[in-house]
């Protein structure tokens, strides 16, 4: 049997080789504590320093407007029910879109049982928000607006920069998940007017259960977890000082190599959609045509069910997914692919595609191999598929 492809590099990347070695001595010989007031704390204040930079050159910030996490989800709650919490006087109204990831949803939930009022903002149907209709859900009360950068399922890419430009000045602050495109476009908020932003070290090769968040100058935030005061005492808890130290030197190495591993993560993309549409009928591409992550390729094929196409690719030895593993355990149907105007049951069909750092060309190949016959056998075995 061929070598197993793995092509789900959304829900999980391995840790790149650099950043293990990187990381190895801060688990033993240079394991301190950086609150310690001794030469061994001392030693581990500066790591920590140095991973923090590292990190705000990667996103064109500046070091002490990083706060270290355990992870995106960590990071999302700061940003949203931190900043929720901390300007309630200034009113109790929150924006996000429909098609934010599942955590992002589950935290609006969780902000409107504590007394705050969520609106959503509807994407086109190739999920993007357009800046017009999130204007006209901004209120007197408006405090807060959370869209992602890109989808990490459909893999559309939100016009960032415009809608920061919408709303700078206005008073309401602009938080953006940027755990999908980060290490894939570039993100400078020297530049982006974007008050608050999240990140996770495993999207970028990095280990995980560590995270960050962008808190610009000026910004003013309350902490979700209360301890001993550390990350200026907007996350108390000993520092995970060697996921730090890797978060630190993956961000070197994204910043480093995006320009080329985007173009030639953009061609393994292209050739892949240009081979299923070509190839497999009635097939349909999710997403923007183009505005779209260089990694992402998110299908759907009339007639079955992508579960059924996710084990079938699975026995075939094609690791893939159906859409955010995040969500993967219900049966409903994607909400990110129901706001974008498809029905259940085409919602359904969908099959997700993401390359990463060690995708390779033959990779697509493999997929072409079996992917055709995976499909044709399926419709042959559904009612729902009706040929002509």
């Amino acid at each position: 049997m061929s070598e197993p492809v793995y092509l789900d590099y959304q829900s999980a990347r391995p840790v790149d080789p650099r950043v293990v070695e990187a990381m190895l001595p801060y688990f033993t010989e240079l394991f301190g504590n950086p609150a310690a007031l001794h030469e061994v704390g001392d030693r581990a204040e500066t790591a920590l320093e140095e991973s923090r930079a590292k990190v705000a050159a990667f996103i064109g910030a500046q070091p002490e407007e990083i706060v270290f996490t355990s992870g995106a989800t960590e990071s999302a709650n700061l940003a949203l029910s931190g900043f929720a919490s901390r300007n309630r006087r200034a009113g109790d109204h929150v924006v996000i879109s429909e098609v934010e990831h599942i955590s992002q949803h589950n935290i609006a939930k969780a902000l409107e049982k504590s007394g705050f009022r969520v609106g959503k903002v509807p994407p086109d149907q190739f999920g993007r928000v357009n800046p017009e209709k999130l204007r006209a859900r901004i209120a007197d009360d408006t405090i807060l607006v959370s869209v992602g950068w890109a989808s990490n399922e459909i893999g559309t890419v939100q016009p960032i920069d415009d809608l920061a430009s919408m709303l700078h000045g206005t008073g309401v602050a602009f938080h953006v998940d940027a755990v999908a495109a980060e290490g894939l476009l570039p993100m400078d908020m020297s530049t982006v007017p974007v008050d608050l932003l999240t990140l996770s070290s495993n999207d970028i090769y990095g280990p995980q259960g560590v995270g960050a968040l962008f808190v610009r100058h000026g910004v003013r935030i309350a902490p979700v977890l209360l301890g001993g005061g550390q990350e200026r005492g907007l996350r108390s808890g000993t520092e995970n000082l060697a996921g730090i130290v890797g978060m630190g030197e993956a961000a070197r190495i994204a910043a480093e190599e995006l320009p080329a591993e985007a173009s030639r993560l953009s061609a393994m993309r292209d050739q892949l959609i240009a081979a299923v549409l070509e190839t497999i009928p009635d097939s349909h591409l999710n997403g923007h045509p183009t505005e779209r992550l260089p990694n992402n390729a998110h299908f759907r094929f009339d007639g079955i069910e992508g579960e059924s196409l996710l084990l079938s690719m699975k026995d075939e030895g094609v690791s893939v997914s159906t859409g955010s593993a995040c969500s993967s355990k219900t049966l409903e149907p994607s909400h990110t692919l129901i706001s974008c105007g498809l029905l259940h049951e085409e919602a359904h069909g969908s099959l997700e595609f993401t390359f990463g750092r060690f995708s390779r060309d033959e990779d697509v190949d493999r997929v072409m191999d079996v992917l055709p016959g995976v499909v044709d056998r399926l419709r042959r075995l559904s009612p729902l598929y009706k040929t002509d």
